[in-house]
């Protein structure tokens, strides 16, 4: 019986030669792949993509962002913070609030091509939104 590593991998290793020499020329630095991982690893935690997604739909505050999460000030804060330093959120003052908003449209891209892939693959019966409470 074959294992799952087994079918994984060619029958008959061979190296082609000219797919290797199309893909040899186009390798990524190495800045830029820690870049990338840095940016997707921002968008693998659960917080983050629902903080996001809420910042896509309009800009919030730290009050509203823990009120529509059902967090805290600060937890929301420390998040935003690191998003921030990405710059995946930008911030803006008007007084005494803070308001957030997504400060990159790839980001924002992204979150959309990763809620319609999820939507692809789920099943008829299930929706990628909540339904609303009553």
């Amino acid at each position: 019986m074959a294992t799952n590593l087994q079918k994984d991998c060619c029958d008959e290793p061979s190296v082609h030669a000219d797919a290797v020499a199309d893909c040899l020329p186009k390798q990524l630095s190495e800045s830029a792949v820690q870049s990338l991982a840095e940016s997707f690893k921002a968008l693998a935690d659960p917080t983050r993509i629902r903080m996001l997604h809420n910042l896509t739909r309009r800009e919030l505050c730290v009050c509203d962002l823990a009120a529509v999460l059902g967090m805290t000030q600060s937890a929301v804060s420390h998040q935003l913070r690191y998003l921030r330093t990405l710059r995946i959120v930008k911030s803006r003052r008007d007084g005494n609030t803070v308001y957030y908003t997504c400060d990159d449209a790839h980001i924002v891209g992204l979150l959309q091509m990763g809620i319609d892939h999820i939507a692809h693959v789920a099943s008829d019966e299930e929706s990628v939104y909540e339904q609303p409470k009553s």
